[in-house]
């Protein structure tokens, strides 16, 4: 229940408009031989949760991914790809099991 209105919470406070995130995308990430690459993780919250939700594009709902697959799949995303898993499980984006072994997509958000 206090999950469920936590979840509610962010995406009221960070509603976005399609604008709002698509200059978010032109201003943090770069393509690079058509691969998605954040240039620098936002401090603004707001900006970080939209740059959060392009980095979630890479994830299928239904799929586990064992600690190595996550950790390949944010680095080539971001160099620090530690603080971008961090924040994907803060954010409520990505869920995983207590000992960290498995992660996957929070359907809910």
């Amino acid at each position: 229940m206090l999950f469920e209105r936590g979840l509610a919470m962010i995406k009221d406070k960070y509603k976005v408009t399609k604008e709002e995130s698509e200059k978010v995308f032109i201003n943090y990430f770069k393509v690079e031989n058509g691969n998605e690459i954040l240039s620098t993780l936002p401090s603004k919250e707001k900006k970080k949760v939209i740059v959060l939700k392009y980095i979630m594009k890479n994830f299928e709902a239904s799929k586990k991914y064992d600690y190595k697959q996550i950790n390949r799949k944010l680095k080539e995303i971001y160099s620090d790809y530690a603080t971008i898993r961090r924040h994907l499980i803060d954010y409520g984006f990505m869920e995983r099991t207590r000992d960290c072994k498995y992660y996957w997509v929070n359907e809910r958000m």
